[in-house]
C-alpha cells in the first residue's frame, strides 16, 4: 500500500509537463485526468488513515468484507496490513506532507483560471486530516484562501475523494446504522465515526469564491448551512439524499445571522433561535467542520445482568470467566481477578446464548432491531479468547428475535438449532461451519405456543428436544434434513403442566424435564414417555435444573428461591440453600469452579457459592427501566435509579454496589448536593425524597404536583434547589440546615411543555432550562421570574451544559432530528469533550463546544435501549451511561 501511494505522489510531483499545455488542450485535460485518478487513490488511502489512528486503516480499508463476512481469512489480511503500517509509519507521515504539497499546486494551478460549471470537491479544509489548515499538527499553506482541487473537464466525473461504503437513501434518522467489530472491550470507531456523508454523483457547482469566506454576510443577512449541504460533509450525521420535509430539520437547515450573531435551528418544523457567545461570535463561520474530540472512549465496566426474562445464559469457561449477556454486550467476567471483557458485535438485545463443546466457541442470539441489515435478527459465533467473530447466520431468515440456541454435542457441535420467537416459533438447523454465512439444513413450525428450551442430545446424534407452554417434543433429524416431532405423554401425570419451564440430561441420556407446578419429570430416553415423576419439588416454577459431573442433581426454584440437590436416581441428599428474597427467584444454574455453583436470578443479579458455604452476589443490576444518574461530586461514585423502586450506589473503581435502598417510589431523576451529603431523588407522582448520600437515611419527602420530577439540580453554592416537572414548571426552593431544610421561593411559568432539561449559572444567579416543545428559556432564580432578553444572557458562564438545545450543543442534532432523538448530555469537568445519548441506543463523543451544525464525532454502542442519561464522573476520568429498557450502566474509560 505505502509502494502504491509513493509511487502515485512521485508521479504527481514530477508531472511538470501539465504546466506547459494549454488550459483547454485535449492533452492537458487528458494529463489531468490521468493525474486525478492517481490522486484519487492516493487522498482516499491517506485519509483513512485518519489523523495518524493505524488501527482505522485496515478497518476502513476492509470495511465491505468486515460487514459481509468477518471470516479467518480477512484477519489474516488485517494482520498483514497492520505490519506494513508499522513498517513505513514515517514513510506514510512524509508522504502525507507531500500530498499536501501536491493539492496546495494543483489549487494554485486550477485558481489561476476561472472554470465554470466543473466544480465538484469540497474544501480541503473539511478534510477529517486537516485540523485548524495544518495536516498532523504541519502547516501546508501560507495563503488565507481556502484551497480546492476540481476536475477540468465536463467528462470528470467523480464522487468525493472519501467514499462511504454503503448507502440507503433514507428520510429517516438511520437507526443501528452503526457496525461494531469487537476486539476485546476497546470499540474500534464506527464507519459514521470518521468518514463523510456522500454528495449526489452529479455534483451541482460551487458557488463564486466569495461565497465561501464570512465577507459575503455583509449583503446577505443569514448564511445557511443549506448552501453547502451538498460540500461540506459531517460524518455522524445520518446519510440523506433527498431533502426533508417541514417536519424535519436539525442541524441540516440552521442559518447565522452575523448582524445579531444568531443562529436559527429547526426541530420538527420549529425554529429555535440560539445566540452565540461575544468570544465566538465575530469569528464564527456556520460552513466549518468541527472535528471530532481526541479523546476516545473504551468501555470498562458494564453492570448488570438480564436473567428476568431469559434463561440458560450462563457459563463457566476454561478462560475462568462467567460469559453472559445484558443489552447488546457479551460479557465475560472473571470474578477472582476482578475483570471484565466484551463482545460487541451485536447491534441490539441478545436473547440466548449458547457454548460449542470445546468450550472455546460462544453463539449469541439477537432480536430485530432498528437497522436495515445488521439490526434483523441473527445468530453470531464468536472466539471467546479473541473475541473475533467467526460466523455470522441468518441474518433475513428469522422474523422476531432468536429466543432458543443449542449446539451438537454428540457430533462435536457441527449443527446450532435456533428457535425463532415468531408467530410460529420455528425451529431450524444449521450446518454453521459451511461458509461464513452457514447453510440451512431444515427449518419447520415448532409449536404454535410459547417455546422456552431447545436443546440438542448429548449421545444421541440428530435428536433435539424443545419445550414451552404446554407441551415438549422429542425431534428427529433423517438423512435427507428432514425434522420429525413426536409430542411428549403426559398421561401418568393428572394436571398437565402449564409450562416446561427447563430441560436437562442424565449421564445416562435421559431427559429430565421441569415445569410451572413443581414438578421434575424423568423421560425414558429415545422415547416420549415418562419413565418418573417427582411431585411438587419447588413451591412454584422449577426454573433451571443442573447436572453436575460428578452425577448429582441440582433443581432451581423460581419462585421459593431453593436450591435442592438430587444423587443421579434423583433421592435428596438433604442439602440444599435458600436466596435472599430481595435477589429474587433463581432464573439459570450452572456449575463453578470445583464445588462452587453460578446462580442467575429474575432480578438480575448473579451470584457464586455452593450448598455448604451459601452465597454471595458478584453482579447486582437493575430490573426494570432506568432514568435517573448521578455523579458524586468528589469521590469516584454515582448513583442511578429507575422504575424498579431502587436507588443503588455505586463505586466505579472497585465495581461494586455501596449501597442498595427501595424507596417505594419509581424514580425519574436525581443528584447531589454540591458537597456531596444529600441526595435528592425526583420521582414519578410528583414526590422527591431529600436523601443522606451515606446512611441512605430519607430526611424528609415533599411534593410538588402530581407529574413526574424530570430534572433536579441544586445551585452551585448549593443555597438554591430547581426541580423541572412533567407539569412544565420549574420548582425552585432555598436550602438551609446542611442541605436538610427546604422551602419553596416560588416557581417557573412559561414553558408550553414538560421540562426535560436544565442548567444553573455559575453564579447561581440564573437558570436556563428546555422543554418537550424545543423551548430554551431563562430564569432569574432568585424572582422566578424569565427573562425574555436571551439574547441579555449569551456571555452567562453556566455551571453545567446538560441541555440539549443550547448554542454550544448545535453539532449533537443529527440531520432530521424530531427533536427527541438525542436524550442526554454532558459536558465534561475541563469542558473539553461533550458525551450524548440517544434513541438509538448510541453514546456519542463531541468536540465541546460543539457550535457548528456539522460536528465530526466518535460513536459507540453496547446500550440496546434508548440511553437515558449520561455523566462524567468529578475527575473526567470516565463516563457513565445508563440504557431505558435495557436497565443496563456502562463505564467507559475517556482515552
Amino acid at each position: 500500500m505505502v509502494v502504491v501511494i509513493n509511487l502515485t505522489c512521485r508521479a504527481i510531483c514530477d508531472n511538470d509537463t501539465i504546466i506547459n499545455l494549454p488550459i483547454n488542450s485535449p492533452a492537458r485535460q487528458e494529463e489531468v485526468s490521468r493525474i486525478m485518478d492517481s490522486k484519487d487513490v492516493a487522498l482516499y488511502l491517506l485519509e483513512s488513515m485518519n489523523l495518524g489512528d493505524k488501527d482505522s486503516v485496515y478497518a476502513k480499508l476492509l470495511h465491505d468484507d468486515m460487514l459481509e463476512t468477518e471470516n479467518e481469512s480477512l484477519r489474516e489480511r488485517v494482520s498483514d496490513l497492520e505490519k506494513k503500517v508499522l513498517e513505513h509509519g514515517d514513510e506514510i507521515v512524509c508522504l502525507r506532507s507531500t500530498l499536501a504539497d501536491v493539492l496546495r499546486r494543483l489549487a494554485q494551478l486550477e485558481s489561476s483560471k476561472n472554470i465554470a460549471n466543473n466544480s465538484f470537491g469540497s474544501p480541503i479544509s473539511s478534510s477529517p486530516l486537516l485540523k485548524n489548515g495544518t495536516l498532523k499538527g504541519k502547516s501546508f499553506s501560507s495563503s488565507k484562501e481556502t484551497l480546492r482541487y476540481r476536475p477540468l473537464n465536463d467528462q470528470i466525473n467523480r464522487d468525493p475523494v472519501r467514499r462511504v461504503v454503503s448507502y440507503t437513501p433514507s428520510s429517516l434518522p438511520q437507526r443501528r446504522g452503526v457496525h461494531y467489530q469487537s476486539t476485546g472491550s476497546l470499540h474500534s470507531d464506527s464507519p459514521s465515526s470518521s468518514s463523510v456523508s456522500p454528495v449526489p454523483s452529479s455534483p451541482r457547482p460551487l458557488p463564486p469564491k466569495t461565497s465561501w469566506t464570512s465577507n459575503l454576510h455583509t449583503s446577505k443577512r443569514w448564511s445557511s448551512t443549506g448552501d453547502f449541504h451538498h460540500h461540506t460533509m459531517s460524518s455522524h450525521h445520518s446519510v440523506h439524499q433527498n431533502h426533508h420535509n417541514s417536519s424535519g430539520g436539525g442541524a441540516k437547515d440552521a442559518q447565522y445571522n452575523e448582524e445579531e450573531s444568531s443562529l436559527r435551528m429547526y426541530l420538527r418544523g420549529r425554529p429555535i433561535n440560539l445566540y452565540a457567545p461575544s468570544d465566538l461570535a465575530e469569528s464564527y463561520d456556520i460552513t466549518k467542520v468541527a472535528a471530532p474530540p481526541q479523546n476516545k472512549l473504551k468501555l470498562d465496566w458494564v453492570y448488570g445482568y438480564r436473567g428476568k426474562d431469559c434463561r440458560s445464559n450462563l457459563y463457566l469457561l476454561p478462560t475462568g470467566e462467567i460469559v453472559y449477556f445484558v443489552a447488546a454486550v457479551a460479557v465475560l467476567y472473571n470474578v477472582e481477578e476482578q475483570t471484565q471483557r466484551h463482545y460487541l458485535g451485536h447491534t441490539d438485545d441478545i436473547k440466548c446464548l449458547s457454548i460449542h463443546p470445546n468450550k472455546l466457541l460462544i453463539a449469541t442470539g439477537q432480536v430485530a432491531g432498528h437497522d436495515a441489515r445488521e439490526g434483523k435478527p441473527h445468530i453470531r459465533i464468536w472466539n471467546s479468547v479473541s473475541l473475533f467473530t467467526v460466523s455470522i447466520i441468518g441474518i433475513g431468515e428469522f422474523e422476531r428475535s432468536i429466543s432458543c440456541l443449542s449446539f451438537s454435542k454428540a457430533d462435536g457441535g457441527t449443527f446450532l438449532c435456533a428457535v425463532d420467537e415468531g408467530n410460529d416459533y420455528n425451529i431450524s438447523v444449521w450446518d454453521w461451519q459451511k461458509s461464513d454465512r452457514g447453510h440451512k439444513i431444515t427449518e419447520t413450525k415448532c409449536s404454535v405456543d410459547t417455546v422456552v428450551a431447545a436443546e440438542f442430545h448429548p449421545l444421541d446424534r440428530n435428536n433435539i428436544v424443545t419445550c414451552g407452554k404446554s407441551h415438549i417434543n422429542f425431534w428427529t433429524i433423517d438423512a435427507g434434513g428432514t425434522l420429525y416431532k413426536k409430542q411428549g405423554i403426559f398421561e401418568m401425570i393428572r394436571d398437565k403442566p402449564k409450562y416446561v419451564t427447563c430441560l436437562a440430561f442424565t449421564q445416562g441420556g435421559e431427559v429430565l424435564s421441569g415445569d410451572s407446578n413443581g414438578n421434575i419429570i424423568v423421560w425414558t430416553r429415545g422415547s416420549n414417555t415418562i419413565s418418573k415423576f417427582i411431585r411438587n419439588v419447588h413451591e412454584g416454577s422449577v426454573f433451571s435444573i443442573c447436572v453436575l459431573k460428578e452425577g448429582s442433581i441440582i433443581s432451581a426454584g423460581g419462585k421459593d428461591g431453593r436450591l435442592l440437590q438430587f444423587d443421579s436416581n434423583l433421592q435428596p441428599t438433604g442439602y440444599e440453600a435458600q436466596i435472599a428474597e430481595h435477589l429474587g427467584g433463581i432464573r439459570t444454574v450452572s456449575e463453578g469452579r470445583g464445588s462452587q455453583l453460578i446462580v442467575g436470578t429474575t432480578r438480575n443479579c448473579i451470584l457464586v457459592g455452593s450448598l455448604n458455604l451459601g452465597f454471595s452476589p458478584v453482579v447486582l443490576g437493575h430490573t426494570d427501566e432506568l432514568w435517573a444518574l448521578a455523579a458524586h461530586p468528589s469521590l469516584s461514585q454515582f448513583l442511578t435509579a429507575g422504575f424498579d423502586r431502587i436507588v443503588q450506589l455505586w463505586d466505579s473503581m472497585s465495581h461494586s454496589v455501596v449501597w442498595s435502598k427501595d424507596i417505594a417510589e419509581q424514580a425519574q431523576s436525581a443528584t447531589f448536593s454540591p458537597d456531596g451529603s444529600i441526595i435528592i431523588v425526583g420521582c414519578i407522582a410528583g414526590r422527591w425524597l431529600v436523601m443522606d448520600s451515606e446512611t441512605r437515611e430519607a430526611y424528609s419527602i415533599h411534593t410538588d404536583g402530581n407529574e413526574p420530577i424530570q430534572v433536579v439540580k441544586f445551585s452551585p453554592d448549593g443555597k438554591l434547589l430547581a426541580l423541572g416537572s412533567r407539569d412544565n414548571y420549574i420548582y425552585v426552593y432555598e436550602v438551609s440546615g446542611d442541605s436538610r431544610k427546604y422551602s419553596r421561593v416560588g416557581r417557573c411559568t412559561g414553558h408550553s411543555s414538560f421540562i426535560t432539561h436544565l442548567d444553573w449559572s455559575e453564579d447561581s444567579m440564573y437558570i436556563r432550562s428546555n422543554s418537550g416543545d424545543y423551548e430554551l428559556l431563562y430564569w432569574n432564580a432568585g424572582t422566578c421570574r424569565q427573562i425574555p432578553q436571551s439574547s441579555q444572557l449569551r456571555d452567562v458562564v453556566w455551571e453545567s451544559n446538560s441541555c440539549t438545545l443550547t448554542f454550544t450543543t448545535i453539532g449533537i442534532w443529527p440531520e432530521g432530528a424530531d427533536g427527541t432523538d438525542v436524550n442526554s448530555c454532558e459536558r465534561s469537568h475541563d469542558a473539553r469533550v461533550i458525551a450524548t445519548g440517544d434513541d438509538f441506543g448510541k453514546l456519542k463523543l463531541y468536540s465541546y463546544p460543539a457550535v457548528q451544525p456539522k460536528s465530526l464525532c466518535h460513536v459507540y454502542g453496547g446500550h440496546s435501549s434508548h440511553v437515558t442519561s449520561v455523566s462524567f464522573l468529578h475527575d473526567d476520568s470516565r463516563v457513565i451511561s445508563i440504557g431505558g429498557k435495557d436497565t443496563s450502566v456502562m463505564q467507559w474509560q475517556i482515552i
